[in-house]
């Protein structure tokens, strides 16, 4: 691990004028503030078909972004809410990334919502990062009720802009985590293995 760690921000938001983007790089800043080197991926720059395993596992853009995770030392997921989930272009990307990307990997999860607190969004995030051998952080950082949280790119409401640095902030602080040793108990649940 170096002694800058190198954070990446992966915004699952197409829009032009996102708050999922605006609150990555309002967390990027809690990232440098801390010590860290941050970097948003920005999924607008990648062209990513909807996956097929039988023909997009070479797909150029692809390689790329799953390039940039694996070399990252931790790593943001930003997602606005979409019916209750997070958005399809978010789910691509993950799709096309697996354990070379995130096992072990220390994830922050935020979400954006134009309601309610976006915790469905969060517990999907966190449910496939888990299911990729993730280390999530407990910390989580959610935008609601987005259209008064943030106006012309810059928040309004310092609460949530405090939430969402600390959560740039507590990924450098936990980036360099290591797995559990193996016990005796986790050799003996084989789980899926068979």
């Amino acid at each position: 691990m170096p002694d800058t760690p190198h954070i990446v921000a992966v915004c699952g938001s197409l829009r032009d004028e996102s708050v999922t983007r605006v609150a990555l790089k309002e967390a990027l800043e809690g990232v440098e503030e801390k010590g860290g080197e941050g970097e948003l991926l920005d999924l607008r720059d990648y062209d990513l078909p909807a996956y097929d395993p039988d023909v997009d596992d070479e797909a150029e853009d692809a390689a790329e972004l799953t390039r940039e995770l694996r070399e990252a030392d931790a790593i943001l997921l930003g997602s606005p809410m979409y019916h209750g989930s997070y958005s399809s272009v978010l789910k691509t990307a993950l799709d096309y990334s697996g354990f070379d990307e995130f096992e072990h990997k220390t994830v922050g999860l935020l979400a954006v919502s134009g309601g309610s607190f976006p915790i469905t969004a969060l517990e999907h995030l966190r449910s496939v990062c888990r299911a990729l051998d993730a280390w999530v952080l407990p910390h989580q950082a959610a935008v609601p009720r987005s259209h008064s949280a943030v106006r012309d790119g810059t928040f309004t409401d310092e609460d949530v802009a405090e939430r969402v640095r600390e959560l740039g902030r507590e990924v450098v602080n936990y980036a360099n985590i290591e797995p559990s040793p193996p016990t005796m108990e986790s050799e003996e649940n084989v789980g899926a293995v068979e």
